[in-house]
């Protein structure tokens, strides 16, 4: 591969990278004492893809070891924003649902977040976002489909 189409490569996830530092930081800051982002991305998950899944589906849709994923299920539930519930087809395992708390803390996070939203908007107009989404959409598709098994 010629050196200025991999260094092309390098900058697009190198900028993805920072986008992620930054824009995690920026949501951690509207969200309550305690929680950080991995937790609301449990919720939002459940939102996207819905609830129901087990502990381990989660781990693995993030790639991240069932003990971490364990942790933020366990911040979830002790503040009520999900219930871990005994799977009626296997009992040894359990399954995630995400509470009305969950779905209310979820929206009121999005709502924190609509101020920054504005101020992005401004220097970043919907048009731009809308003809970038959808190749984004797409590396991620492939990026997803392309995982280690």
């Amino acid at each position: 591969m010629p050196e200025s189409v991999m260094s092309a490569y390098f900058r697009l996830f190198n900028e993805i990278g920072i986008i992620g530092q930054l824009s995690r930081s920026l949501l951690e800051a509207r969200l309550p004492p305690g929680f950080v982002m991995a937790q609301f991305s449990v919720l939002n998950h459940l939102v996207r893809v819905g609830d129901g899944r087990t502990p381990l589906a989660i781990a693995q849709a993030f790639q991240v070891p069932k003990n971490s994923m364990t942790h933020s299920l366990t911040v979830l539930e002790r503040a009520g924003l999900i219930e871990i519930r005994r799977n009626p087809e296997d009992g040894r395992s359990k399954l995630v649902y995400i509470t009305e708390a969950g779905q209310r803390f979820r929206q009121e996070a999005i709502d924190a977040f609509a101020p920054d939203v504005a101020r992005i908007a401004a220097a970043f107009p919907p048009e731009q976002v809308a003809r970038v989404l959808p190749d984004l959409e797409m590396l991620r598709k492939f990026l997803d489909a392309d995982r280690d098994p």
